[in-house]
């Protein structure tokens, strides 16, 4: 499988890359925190590690840390819009149970 970006996603990265004036796209992991064990963490990168999973979508690079790809795999990140907020929502078909909170979830 792979990661992925919707159209949306990946035209509010670019658009944020030509705003900093740098950047090779964005990095995608998990961390251990939370009520549920684990939060998604996303970054924008400037260099891709040699350790780095790269996985390319509407011209854009997601990058991932291999000891996240088996939490993040299949997974789609989408860029939404709910009334005043606006945000990266990642759709994980691994993802089994989500705090109430919505800050972390677990496989």
């Amino acid at each position: 499988m792979a990661v992925t970006l919707t159209e949306a996603a990946a035209r509010h990265v670019s658009r944020y890359l030509v705003k900093r004036g740098k950047g090779v796209g964005v990095r995608l992991g998990v961390k251990t925190t939370g009520c549920s064990g684990l939060a998604y963490k996303l970054e924008y990168v400037d260099a891709i590690e040699p350790e780095d999973l790269v996985f390319e979508g509407h011209g854009v690079k997601v990058l991932i840390e291999p000891k996240s790809f088996a939490y993040l795999d299949g997974t789609e990140l989408d860029f939404v819009r709910e009334g005043l907020n606006e945000g990266f929502k990642f759709n994980n078909p691994r993802e089994r149970d989500r705090c109430g909170c919505g800050e972390s979830f677990r496989v």
